[in-house]
Parts: C-alpha cells; sequence; structure tokens
C-alpha cells in the first residue's frame, strides 16, 4: 500500500488540511503555521499530487481511502478535516466511508455534487510543454503564457513543475488527472438516504459559484448539522484572497467544539 506524504506541526487535536486539485500541502503552509497555533496540524498531499505517489486511479473513494489509511498508521481518529474543493469532496467521502475519523470538518467552496468543468484548456498545453528543451522556470511560463495567460493560475500550476538531475518532472499525474476528469467532477453514487449529524462548517466565496442556490438545496439534504458561511469580495481561491477572515472563521468553528 502507497504511502501519503504530508508535513506536520503543532499540537492538540488533529486537523488535516486536504488541498485542492493541481494543488498540493505546500499551498497552505502560511495557514497551517497559524492553525498550529491550536492544532496538531497534517499538511497531506493527495495521490497524483505533491510529493506523494502517482497512481492509475483517481476517484473520491479511493483518495478518502488513502486518507483513512493514514489517519490509521498515525492512529488518529475524532480528527478536525478541512476540505478546499477536491480536497472538500475528500473529506465529505471520508466522512461517509469512516465516520469515526471526523470530529468535525471544514469544507471549501464545494458541495457534494456534480461540476461539469473538465479542465482541457488548462491540461493540453501543460502536457504539450517539451519538458526535454526546457532549459529553465521562467522559459516554462512563458511557453505556458500564451494558452495560460492568467499569472497568478499559471503560477499556481507552475509549483508542479521541479528540477531534478534527470532534468524537469511534473509532481501532478497530469494523464491520469485527465482520463478520470469525470469522477473529480462529480462525486460518484451516493446512498439515497445518506445524511449525516457531524458538525460542518461550508465556506463559500462570494465571487464564487460552486456553492449557489442549488447547491445549498443539496447541502440541507445531506448535513443535518450545517452552517454556510459566505467570504466576500473572495471567489473560488477563498483561502488564498481572503487569509486572514479565512483562518479566523476555521478556528472559531473548531475551538467552539
Amino acid at each position: 500500500m502507497s504511502e501519503l506524504h504530508f508535513s506536520t506541526s503543532g499540537s492538540g487535536t488533529a486537523l488535516v488540511i486536504l488541498h485542492g486539485l493541481f494543488g498540493s500541502g505546500r499551498n497552505w503552509q502560511s495557514h497551517a503555521r497559524q492553525f498550529a497555533e491550536h492544532f496538531q496540524v497534517f499538511s497531506v498531499d493527495l495521490r497524483n499530487h505533491g510529493e506523494s505517489f502517482h497512481a492509475n486511479e483517481m476517484n473520491y473513494s479511493a483518495m478518502a481511502e488513502d486518507v483513512a489509511q493514514l489517519l490509521h498508521r498515525l492512529e488518529l481518529s475524532d480528527c478536525y478535516m478541512l476540505g478546499h474543493s477536491m480536497g472538500g469532496k475528500v473529506a465529505m467521502m471520508l466522512a461517509l466511508q469512516n465516520p469515526a475519523l471526523v470530529k468535525r470538518m471544514i469544507v471549501a467552496d464545494i458541495a457534494p455534487v456534480d461540476y461539469f468543468h473538465h479542465y482541457d484548456d488548462l491540461i493540453n498545453p501543460i502536457l504539450a510543454l517539451p519538458l526535454e528543451k526546457i532549459e529553465s522556470r521562467a522559459q516554462a511560463d512563458q511557453l505556458l503564457r500564451q494558452n495560460v495567460p492568467e499569472d497568478q493560475l499559471r503560477a499556481f500550476l507552475l509549483q508542479n513543475l521541479v528540477r531534478e538531475a534527470s532534468g524537469w518532472r511534473w509532481r501532478v499525474n497530469w494523464e491520469v488527472i485527465q482520463r478520470d476528469m469525470e469522477w473529480l467532477t462529480g462525486f460518484g453514487d451516493l446512498p439515497q438516504d445518506w445524511c449525516i449529524d457531524l458538525p460542518t462548517l461550508f465556506l463559500r466565496g462570494e465571487k464564487s459559484d460552486y456553492i449557489g442556490e442549488t447547491e445549498v438545496v443539496v447541502i440541507q439534504q445531506r448535513f443535518r448539522n450545517y452552517r454556510i458561511e459566505t467570504i466576500e469580495a473572495a471567489g473560488h481561491w477563498l483561502h488564498a484572497e481572503k487569509p486572514e477572515l479565512f483562518n479566523r472563521l476555521v478556528a472559531d468553528f473548531l475551538l467552539d467544539g
């Protein structure tokens, strides 16, 4: 069984952070430092991301089982879970499959529903980059710029490009993610009667369309003990755009429990 890579800091109740698509635990370093004042923080790299293993399967049941195996290995239960986007879906699936592992949960800008974005406009240009000919990160950035003009997004994606003695490589398993994107934008076939009492905070960005009225109805059907907070002037990357408010809402919710 391959094991997930993670970093840890702080002490107290375990807070497990699960990143979003194309991200890694490294994206949450500044947040982890803040949370480590109150909790033992575990910043996890999900499969096919960061320093974790590459696998030929990419769906939420498998990713939640990866996290469950990690927590069992660390002898952890009753954890606090914080998941953004894809990581939020992993957290929700973990709560469904292994409820004893999760005590309270924060889901950042995602709902337990299917979405319909396949990201080919990002992945195809990345796969087209001639890594064997690239001499610097700046050159990779310049080549990617024509297809991914947004500077912040391009910088985020290029964090996954690393140079080793043998040359450049991607931490992200782009091919498998692209192949299984339908599983990732979806959420699998949930039991019709799935409804949980787990205290759950949904955080959404005011400028994001990931949790609208339709998604709120589904959340109400699936969660008996939930709250929804909207972060003003933030989009889907609400934790990066409004970090102080995001961290305060997370800490207040968890310390309240």
